[in-house]
């Protein structure tokens, strides 16, 4: 894709703005996905373009959430990580074999499922713990349910990506009794990890726009870093509201 120098310069402003909705409220791709689509790439390259490109902020934001992932047990990091990576393979491989645009039909209704899940998640973890045989016991092992649907999430972000974010929050927030910004360091890591394993496959076997990639790539280092730093900033009740929010816009708007 040859692209003037102001077309340019405005895909690195939407690699950095989708930095750092990457790190904080996780619906990145609502806004990267679209510009590319405007530009003229074709959806399953703009889709294969966008997941590579977003990566370096991914990483980036990883290392400004260096001291939440501190606070995660180990043992639970190494499985999230995992379980995404080893489902973005399933998201990857339905991507490739399945027409577009069959899977995004029930995204919006997904994501609007887990923004309830997010902004009830405190109430619904008190209910959880009254519920346990050990009520005042913090939860920092994983259920079976917690696993199945981490790795679900893996597959949806393999295949899509856009609200995988607000998806993983919502998993991660109502599996395990950790602070929001550790969740949202954690969140930051298990969709790198996702990403990592659909993005090499897809410089294999898929189109990609290098162009558009390298572009978003270059904003999205900067951005993904600036937006960790936010986002340990924001309150925990602010952040909540903020991941809902975004989370129903982009139901919205790929509802319209």
């Amino acid at each position: 894709m040859n692209l003037p120098s102001a077309e340019q310069i405005a895909v690195v402003a939407t690699g950095f703005g989708a930095g750092i909705l990457t790190t904080t409220v996780g619906v990145a791709s609502l806004l990267s996905f679209p510009v590319l689509i405007a530009l003229g790439v074709p959806p399953v390259v703009a889709n294969v373009s966008n997941t590579i490109g977003l990566l370096p902020g991914s990483m980036s934001g990883s290392v400004g959430y260096r001291r939440e992932l501190r606070e995660v047990p180990r043992p639970i990091t190494i499985a999230v990580v995992v379980l995404c990576a080893i489902g973005s393979i399933g998201g990857v491989v339905l991507l490739l074999a399945l027409p577009p645009g069959v899977f995004a039909a029930l995204a919006p209704w997904l994501i609007l499922f887990t923004c309830l899940i997010v902004g009830a998640q405190p109430r619904i973890s008190r209910w959880l713990r009254e519920r346990s045989d050990q009520p005042h016991v913090l939860r920092t092992s994983m259920s079976p349910a917690t696993y199945v649907f981490t790795a679900l999430t893996g597959v949806y972000g393999g295949y899509f990506g856009a609200g995988a974010g607000v998806m993983m929050m919502a998993v991660l927030g109502l599996g395990l009794d950790l602070e929001l910004r550790v969740v949202n360091g954690l969140k930051t890591l298990s969709l790198l990890a996702a990403n990592i394993v659909a993005g090499a496959i897809f410089v294999v076997i898929a189109d990609v726009d290098w162009t558009a990639a390298a572009l978003l790539a270059v904003g999205s280092i900067i951005g993904g870093y600036v937006g960790a730093h936010i986002g340990r900033r924001i309150p925990g009740g602010l952040l909540r509201a903020l991941i809902v929010i975004a989370g129903v816009a982009a139901a919205v708007l790929m509802l319209t």
